[in-house]
């Protein structure tokens, strides 16, 4: 977000609760579904695009959100300025491309993330953190910042942070494959995670054509974050995540100038979410209890340093009225 503005998780924020059952199941085969993302223009300029959760399809793997960020400029002054938040029952995964940002976070994290760099927070039982410019300098910024939801057996976890300045890379064709989480190619991610997944940034400076392994096992998506690039022959540019589904085990990519793609995926998901404002739960009683912990001073430790002001949680009305919506 841009100083002065709301948060970017609020910007795009509904009253109303996601339920990962809530939309069609993973597919057990290939698939070429094309998904809009929410759209929202904030400050100067800085658009945000949220491919996940939306109404056709609230999950890819343990992906649980997704939201593209720029590439925006801002001028002095306003630069990101995202306050301490609150978030349990996931992690947090940010993946930049262009600019700096300085996170701190209620365990004493100072860490400054740039680009080609990966942050992983794991929020378990609860965490607090915050997201600013480094300086109020006039710059730009281009990011990806995603969700991984945890497991049951790992969403009441300790909380913990890392940070991963170097990352694998493979390139093909002119493609470099930057691997963010999990496997592919034969390089292994360093992110610690939790369920069989993967994420890859692919880059081409320029035209380029090429093939790349997926897992079949997996259910896949894909979202360009610049230029245009042809998947499996569906042209998408920013502003649509196509939904590859399962039962792949390669994809084709092309482009005809510089363009960068971003793969994620993951065995699907086998255990039903609720997802609200910054919070990954179970049911309405996880949400409602994390929120009024927050407001309310418990649960989460303060984060020390950011310029920016501490964020409520919103009412927790919509909440309370959610029911389970029985078998899907």
């Amino acid at each position: 977000m841009l100083a002065g503005e709301a948060p970017m998780t609020d910007t795009l924020h509904s009253d109303d609760p996601s339920r990962s059952a809530d939309c069609p199941p993973c597919t057990g085969t290939p698939a070429l579904d094309r998904i809009e993302a929410h759209r929202a223009e904030i400050g100067e300029g800085f658009v945000i695009r949220r491919a996940l959760p939306t109404a056709k399809r609230r999950m890819v793997g343990p992906w649980c959100f997704l939201d593209h960020l720029g590439p925006a400029a801002y001028s002095a002054g306003n630069g990101l300025a995202v306050g301490p938040h609150p978030h349990i029952g996931l992690q947090t995964f940010t993946w930049l491309v262009e600019g700096e940002i300085f996170h701190r976070d209620s365990l004493g994290t100072e860490q400054i993330i740039r680009p080609g760099q990966v942050n992983l927070m794991t929020a378990g039982r609860g965490i607090a953190h915050s997201e600013d410019t480094v300086t109020p300098d006039a710059g730009r910024v281009h990011a990806a910042q995603l969700w991984i939801a945890l497991p049951e057996a790992e969403r009441h976890r300790a909380p913990s942070f890392a940070h991963y300045p170097s990352l694998p890379r493979v390139t093909r064709d002119g493609v470099t494959a930057t691997v963010l989480a999990g496997e592919h190619a034969g390089e292994r991610a360093p992110a610690e995670v939790f369920s069989p997944m993967v994420g890859v940034d692919f880059h081409a400076p320029g035209p380029a054509a090429t093939e790349a392994p997926l897992d079949p096992r997996f259910e896949h998506a894909v979202m360009a974050m610049s230029g245009e690039v042809d998947v499996e022959g569906e042209r998408i540019s920013p502003g649509t995540l196509l939904y590859l589904g399962r039962g792949r085990s390669t994809f084709s990519l092309r482009c005809n100038d510089e363009a960068r793609l971003l793969l994620v995926g993951g065995a699907p998901f086998g255990e039903e979410i609720l997802m609200w404002w910054n919070f990954v739960g179970r049911t309405p009683e996880d949400i409602i209890e994390a929120a009024a912990d927050w407001n309310e001073g418990r649960r989460f430790a303060e984060v020390v340093g950011s310029p920016s002001p501490r964020i409520p949680a919103p009412d927790t009305a919509r909440v309370r009225m959610r029911r389970p919506s029985g078998p899907v």
